[in-house]
């Protein structure tokens, strides 16, 4: 004998949104106020109120961040006293706030320093499964030194260094870590987009061009030994009005895959979003190795490459998404045994001009009237 029973169960089928990580960065600097604490900060902040009334580090770089940054343009901040250690920081800040990239705005001197914020990503990505990129400094030109002698001492620091997760950035204008900061994190464009765009705008509030020694003003020939020797640095264009940027120059080896940030960037959204989906997959016995099975499953975990991948057609010019939207094939799925499975995912970039040439050419011929 048995009586009748009904039960209703709601299925969470992992189809909705997450989170968006992106653009959203740490800064870590020295303060005049709130030491020690995690800010988070906007276009609506006061930040007298939040980072002292004093001229700051720290302050310095955020004001030009949220100049560049854009209407949506939002960051947690952790000020630190002189004597604060930027390690720390980070080792508080991430049990609070998940940042895309942590911005030091102390100036770094040796490549041991960046070689040890290249180490801290690593070691976040070991504990948290977070993935990060730091933002460095390097001290901008003092008032005893010659263009040739600070690009000496600059190349100096990242001669010989492999630190495909840290950026670096010569403070030549004062400022030029947080115009960098806030370009990169402007919702307006895409990650995907190099900081280099020149139709994403010129940037805004960079500081005073700087003059050596000798009152020679910023050579573009020193903006270019810096930018070979992979620091990112401001450029112009002659007749051409505005200072732009450019290239996101990452510290990897050379013949890398992620020697510009933009590269680093849309491969990072892409594991983000497919982490999420294996997570929620584990120990899921509907992902098993039947036809039917794998098939679903690798449908799944295209779906955040096709979000990616998502263009817009307007007006007759097509706006593309992060990537190039993904084809079967694009994922594969390998049982290494009964418990354990790999997925092998491919993520295609769009082809960008940062090189481009015209070839003018005369047609003298005389055309039969």
């Amino acid at each position: 004998m048995a009586l009748g029973k009904v039960s209703v169960n709601n299925l969470n089928l992992g189809q909705g949104a997450v989170s968006e990580i992106e653009r959203y960065f740490l800064f870590i600097g020295t303060g005049a106020a709130n030491t020690g604490k995690v800010l988070a900060l906007n276009t609506d902040s006061d930040l007298d109120v939040e980072l002292g009334v004093q001229t700051s580090e720290l302050k310095t770089q955020i004001i030009a961040a949220r100049q560049n940054g854009g209407d949506r343009w939002a960051c947690a901040a952790l000020p630190l006293a002189l004597i604060d250690d930027w390690d720390e920081a980070v080792d508080q800040a991430m049990r609070k706030v998940s940042p895309e990239a942590i911005v030091i705005t102390t100036p770094v001197t040796t490549g041991a320093e960046l070689s040890a914020m290249h180490d801290k990503a690593i070691a976040i990505g070991n504990q948290y499964g977070r993935r990060v990129f730091f933002m460095a400094a390097t001290a901008g030109i003092t008032e005893l030194q010659d263009w040739s002698g600070y690009l000496a001492e600059q190349k100096a620091i990242v001669d010989g260094l492999a630190a495909p997760r840290v950026l670096v950035v010569p403070q030549l204008h004062g400022n030029n870590l947080g115009v960098l900061a806030g370009r990169l994190a402007n919702a307006a464009v895409s990650i995907a987009d190099s900081p280099m765009r020149v139709a994403t705008g010129a940037v805004m509030g960079l500081g005073p061009e700087p003059s050596d020694a000798n009152d020679v003003p910023l050579p573009s020939a020193t903006l270019a030994e810096l930018d070979k020797a992979r620091f990112s640095v401001p450029q112009t264009y002659p007749d051409y009005p505005g200072v732009f940027w450019g290239d996101g120059n990452m510290l990897d080896a050379p013949g890398s895959d992620f020697q510009v940030v933009e590269y680093l960037r849309i491969a990072d959204k892409a594991a983000r979003r497919v982490r999420l989906l294996l997570i929620q997959r584990v120990a899921n016995r509907a992902v098993n190795n039947t036809p039917n099975s794998m098939a679903a499953t690798k449908s799944a975990l295209m779906k955040p490459l096709r979000e990616m991948g998502r263009s817009v057609l307007f007006m007759g010019l097509q706006f593309p998404g992060d990537i190039e939207p993904p084809k079967d094939g694009d994922i594969e799925l390998v049982w290494m045994s009964k418990t354990k499975v790999e997925a092998y995912i491919k993520v295609r970039p769009y082809n960008c001009p940062k090189d481009l040439t015209a070839n003018i050419a005369l047609d003298l011929s005389t055309e039969e009237q």
